[in-house]
């Protein structure tokens, strides 16, 4: 079976439909917001330690900052450590686009009795694809066999019974499951040891990772000096959980229509990724890379090039508040 294609390895071309001048007095660079707004529209990537949940972090993250909403990009168990987006007051509408961007973990397998490296990397190699997975008893979801697909499974180093190996996988997969599967396919039981995320979506370990005691003193450090620098040193704009959706750019006038809930027809658009197809998730920008929506794809990245008109995305969730930009349509009666 050929490898599957992490969403993160996929490479866009943007391609040029119609060209337009955006107006200067409306909406910004999101690195330019106001300091207010790029809290309000921003994400920070947290390194989760070890010992509380993914919902206790994302509570002392909300009372560090004198929030009224945040949320995180998938579940870790509390011994688990790593990458764990934590979106900001209006980024939480985004949260749904990192479930479609893909995780990445490095794990400590322990087998229970010593096997040969070519005999365990074999096996490895048997669970990527598309594999069957039932969630573990301790799961918060209910215990029915599904598919999950799994990139790669990379074997590191071996030291007696303990495995370490990485694995590019989709969202929702239980390493721990994996780990018991292959244990029982090696004919000698295995189980987690530990367990570190290094990716979810865009996220990396070397993408601005954050820690609670920096978060903590740089706050600190905005309150007595006023200095923006200091919270945008680990804030990030929203827009970086869109990064691996193929993007569709629109007309400054076509903003606002979306902004309340209209789909996308072509008229609207001016730049599209190459390889969208039917069904796809795609994420709607300004011209000066704001995000609009988040939307799926009607038609071929071919037939939004080709179209003058009607519809080419359905809005699935509005991410920019109304009236950003001028209202350039009437509404029906």
């Amino acid at each position: 079976m050929p490898r599957l294609t992490a969403p993160w390895e996929i490479k866009r071309t943007s391609m040029v439909k119609a060209e337009e001048e955006t107006d200067p007095r409306y909406g910004c660079k999101p690195s330019e917001r106001p300091i207010e707004e790029y809290i309000r529209f921003g994400v920070i990537n947290l390194d989760k330690p070890a010992g509380p949940s993914s919902h206790e972090v994302t509570a002392w993250v909300k009372r560090l900052l004198g929030l009224s909403l945040a949320g995180h990009g998938g579940t870790l168990d509390p011994k688990v450590t790593g990458v764990l987006p934590i979106t900001l007051e209006e980024a939480t509408k985004s949260v749904q686009a990192l479930l479609l961007s893909g995780k990445e973990y490095v794990c400590v397998m322990r087998v229970h009795s010593e096997v040969p490296e070519d005999k365990i990397k074999s096996v490895l190699d048997e669970f990527t694809g598309v594999i069957y997975q039932r969630p573990p008893i301790r799961a918060s979801v209910k215990r029915r066999l599904r598919t999950r697909k799994i990139y790669y499974n990379n074997l590191l180093e071996i030291n007696n019974k303990n495995v370490l190996f990485q694995v590019g996988c989709e969202a929702g997969t239980y390493i721990r499951k994996l780990c018991y599967d292959v244990g029982e396919a090696l004919g000698v039981g295995a189980h987690m040891q530990e367990l570190r995320r290094t990716r979810a979506g865009p996220f990396t370990e070397d993408s601005n990772l954050t820690t609670l005691h920096d978060i903590a003193y740089y706050q600190n450090l905005w309150q007595q000096t006023r200095d923006e620098a200091a919270l945008r040193r680990f804030i990030q704009p929203v827009e970086k959980v869109l990064d691996p959706l193929p993007k569709i750019v629109i007309r400054d006038s076509a903003v606002d229509a979306i902004c309340y809930g209209a789909n996308l027809a072509a008229p609207g658009v001016l730049t599209i990724d190459s390889g969208i197809k039917p069904k796809d998730s795609v994420a709607v920008m300004t011209q000066k890379g704001e995000a609009v929506a988040l939307a799926r794809a009607l038609v071929t990245t071919e037939v939004m090039l080709q179209s003058n008109r009607g519809l080419v995305a359905k809005t699935t969730r509005v991410l920019m508040p109304r009236d950003v930009y001028p209202r350039m349509w009437s509404k029906s009666n």
